[in-house]
């Protein structure tokens, strides 16, 4: 967390934190016109993203009090105190909201799924044509509602589908840490 946080006089400190809680939690985040005469704006930028990220980072990984409070050693007692305590009475709240962020990525879920490898050997156009296919059977619950869909794809279109769901699991993997 930088120090341009003790640039705020430390009775508004509580009341900036918590406003900074509060946008992470889906409410209105704090607004530079609040704050312009203690920050210009490239310092606000910069430690409302730095707030943030102290706040999720925290929560997201589950820290001690002792881990958390090592993160912002370098700040005076006051703004010390100030985040421990907005951090203790809201981590609640943030891993919330945390959660229903990842959550809010889809509602739908993957119930169930088969798939058939198929050997095209001839199409109106092509007389001898060799060209495996895949078809898959997927079966999705959205809304309490199962939704069957079927695709067919061919090597190359299974290999797009194969690299998007693994970027996709590095992602959700990434999300997940910072959630429990």
């Amino acid at each position: 967390m930088p120090r341009l946080l003790e640039k705020l006089p430390a009775e508004r400190a509580l009341e900036f934190l918590h406003k900074v809680i509060d946008g992470i939690c889906g409410r209105a985040y704090p607004r530079y016109q609040d704050y312009g005469n203690v920050w210009s704006l490239s310092e606000w930028m910069e430690v409302l993203e730095e707030t943030v990220r102290y706040f999720k980072t925290a929560v997201g990984k589950n820290m001690s009090d002792e881990e958390a409070a090592q993160q912002i050693v370098e700040l005076n007692s006051d703004y010390q105190e100030a985040i421990t305590k907005c951090l203790k009475g809201r981590k609640e709240e943030i891993r919330n909201a945390l959660v229903e962020n990842v959550h809010a990525i889809s509602s739908a879920q993957l119930q169930d799924f088969d798939w058939q490898l198929k050997l095209a050997l001839s199409s109106d156009k092509i007389s001898m044509l060799q060209m495996p296919l895949l078809n898959l059977d997927l079966d999705v619950r959205e809304n309490g509602e199962i939704k069957p869909i079927s695709i067919e794809m061919n090597k190359e279109e299974l290999q797009n589908l194969i690299n998007a769901l693994e970027a996709a699991n590095k992602v959700t993997s990434t999300d997940i840490i910072f959630c429990s």
